[in-house]
């Protein structure tokens, strides 16, 4: 699954690391939720692995979800409209982005969106204080070429027409409205770098709400897995979550730093994975031996060694 569709290069989308993620989730899903969808990379990569017949793609950025179900459901029309946006910049390519910008925080246009996410600064989302999308277009390139984006707008509709729910709701919501046969996948708002006032969400998520929102999951019986907390090197991100949920916690390597790189630092980025005990319990009652209890967790290229040996 090397070369899954992605029309949207969002930072800090799991898209990279889905494929390991899959790892430690139900080879079968009657249908998986995610709460805090972003651009669905965990969603995309269940369907091509096909571990998951349908799909709940909610998040509160409500133009992201709009656009997902336009990639989703009317692919065409969306390649089209964004050949049209993309073809209109090179008289004035900065100052185009500048008035599709304009345009988009008027209007919440998902057609604008999808150009503006795909020429910003890094693919990195910022608001203001007033909700508005401010990032600043990327003066070195142009955004994605358009035969690209319908190659990729029309691969992720192929694996997901027709398989998917798609809301903005509060994310408390959509786990009140989960069933007994959902499988949930949470990627929050990064709580090591972000509060409420962060320029990259709409919202952070206050902690003890969502602890006590697990709790309710785990009360209920639902199957979940969290990536929450992580560290760059020695430098720790964000609260742990407290082991009175009994989650089971799995580190996976992300890779070097290439900020650390920069400045001449050999770091090393570190995402926690949080499994349910039902999760544990119920689909993998081997994968116990293979979790760390002391402070040192498994590294990526343990896990593959372990799983290339448990799956033969």
């Amino acid at each position: 699954m090397a070369n899954l569709p992605h029309p949207v290069q969002y930072q800090g989308s799991k898209r990279s690391l889905a494929t390991h993620i899959l790892r430690f989730l139900p080879n079968h899903i009657e249908r998986l939720v995610e709460p805090f969808a972003g651009t669905a990379a965990i969603s995309i990569a269940a369907a091509a692995q096909q571990s998951a017949q349908n799909f709940w793609l909610n998040d509160l950025n409500q133009p992201l979800v709009k656009l997902f179900e336009l990639i989703i459901e009317h692919p065409q029309d969306l390649a089209d409209a964004y050949l049209d946006i993309w073809s209109e910049q090179h008289s004035d390519s900065i100052g185009h982005y500048f008035e599709v910008r304009k345009k988009f925080n008027q209007t919440n246009d998902p057609n604008l969106f999808l150009y503006l996410l795909a020429r910003c600064v890094k693919g990195a989302v910022r608001y203001n204080s007033e909700g508005l999308f401010n990032q600043s277009p990327d003066k070195r390139r142009k955004g994605t070429q358009p035969e690209t984006m319908r190659k990729n707008i029309e691969g992720v509709s192929r694996l997901l027409k027709g398989k998917c729910q798609f809301t903005s709701l509060d994310y408390k919501q959509v786990l009140t409205k989960a069933q007994s046969n959902d499988f949930v996948y949470m990627d929050p708002p990064y709580q090591g770098v972000c509060g409420n006032k962060d320029s990259r969400y709409f919202a952070g998520i206050d902690f003890e709400d969502f602890v006590l929102a697990l709790e309710h999951l785990n009360e209920r019986g639902i199957a979940f897995a969290i990536s929450y907390d992580g560290r760059l090197g020695n430098k720790t991100f964000g609260r742990l979550l407290p082991e009175s949920l009994r989650l089971k916690r799995i580190e996976i390597e992300v890779g070097r730093s290439s900020q650390s790189t920069l400045l001449g630092r050999a770091e090393t980025t570190i995402e926690s994975l949080y499994l349910s005990p039902d999760l544990v319990s119920q689909q993998f009652a081997d994968l116990k031996r293979y979790i760390s209890k002391s402070p040192k967790q498994l590294t990526l290229q343990e896990k593959h060694e372990h799983f290339s040996t448990a799956t033969r």
